[in-house]
This record gives C-alpha cells, structure tokens and sequence, in this order.
C-alpha cells in the first residue's frame, strides 16, 4: 500500500521558476504549506537517472533528505517519436546552461529537417516522486500526445511550450489559458495519479 502524505511543509525539489509555478497552482488544493528548494538553498543533484522517474526520485529524495520533510520532485520533458524519444531526459540540457528554450526549439526543427521527415508527433511526459527523509518514495508517470509545429507560437507556460499541440486542440501549449493547460497537461495527468496515490484518504 502506497505511503499517504499527513499534512504539513511540502518542498517542491525544483529550482525552474516555471516549474514551481505550474506544481504550487496543482498542489494549492491539497493543503500542504509549501516551499521550494530554491528558496532553501538546497544544491540541485546530478541527474544520473536512466528514466524520467528514476531522475525525479533522485531529486525528491535529496531534497527530502536535506530538509528533513517531505519533498516531491518532477522530472519531465518533451519526446520527438522522428528523433528516437529526443530530447526526451536530456530537455533541458539541450536549453544549455543559460536554459535558452528558443535554441532547444531551433535545434528540435533543425534536426527534424536534417532527416527530411514530415513526422511531427511527440509527447510531453511528466515524472512525480514523492520521497520522505527516511527514504521512501512513491512515483508516477504521467504523459499527453502530440504534435510540433514552428515557428514557435504563444508566450504561456515554459520550456518547449511554444512548438506542441495537444491532441484534439489547436492551441500551443504556449498560447493556452494556464487553468487549461494545467486540466489536460502531462503533469496534471501524473499529478492525478499521485493525488490518488498519496493525498487522497
């Protein structure tokens, strides 16, 4: 039986301004009193993981671990079926150390256009770990299909945003409505389960 969350600080393991916003606006509901480990100064472990969970576990663990309460982490990021799950784990790194996302998207259509493919599925897919500081942890992994379109459209949301369309919508993810997004998203989908998992009584 999965380990239910009692209530009380809550550290979301993220220092990606982004992030944070979209996890605070998905947790406000659950009552939990919630801090970010970029406001407690907690240092951002490698991600060595093989799979989004196994980066997300990693990540909630040390925060839990440091902070002596209970930490949930996300590891998430945009697979592109033409280019083998790519970026896929390393998301971000392709946005390079000054998390340039408007690069990321050039080189995704660059790519893409090397292959000489007009094969534009892909999906967003979201990782949850809830860790305690003993150790334990609980994962989810939650995903939305896809396409990607170019140029880049809509100032909402973050990171590669601006190129996918859900399926059954026509809109970006960079030009939804946040409550939208956040009804449908990859991260909603894996925060349903977790809710379900750990919050729900």
């Amino acid at each position: 039986m999965a380990r239910r969350f009692a209530g009380g600080d809550l550290i979301v393991a993220t220092h990606n301004p982004g992030k944070l916003r979209e996890i605070v606006e998905l947790l406000q509901p659950l009552g939990a009193r919630i801090g970010s480990a970029g406001e407690r100064g907690l240092a951002e472990p490698e991600e060595t993981g093989r799979t989004f969970i196994a980066n997300a576990e990693l990540k909630a663990v040390a925060a839990a671990t440091a902070a002596g309460v209970p930490a949930l982490a996300d590891d998430s990021g945009l697979a592109v079926d033409a280019l083998g799950g790519s970026p896929g784990l390393y998301s971000a790194r392709w946005a390079g150390p000054e998390k340039d996302f408007a690069a990321a998207m050039a080189r995704v259509e660059r790519e893409l256009a090397d292959l000489g493919t007009a094969d534009r599925r892909a999906a967003f897919i979201c990782a949850l770990a809830l860790a305690w500081p003993d150790g334990h942890c609980e994962s989810v992994e939650g995903r939305v299909a896809g396409h990607l379109v170019f140029p880049p459209r809509g100032g909402r949301g973050f990171g590669y945003d601006p190129i996918f369309v859900a399926d059954g919508w026509t809109l970006t993810f960079g030009e939804m409505d946040p409550a939208a997004k956040h009804a449908m998203s990859h991260r909603a989908d894996a925060f349903r389960q977790l809710v379900a998992l750990c919050f729900v009584p």
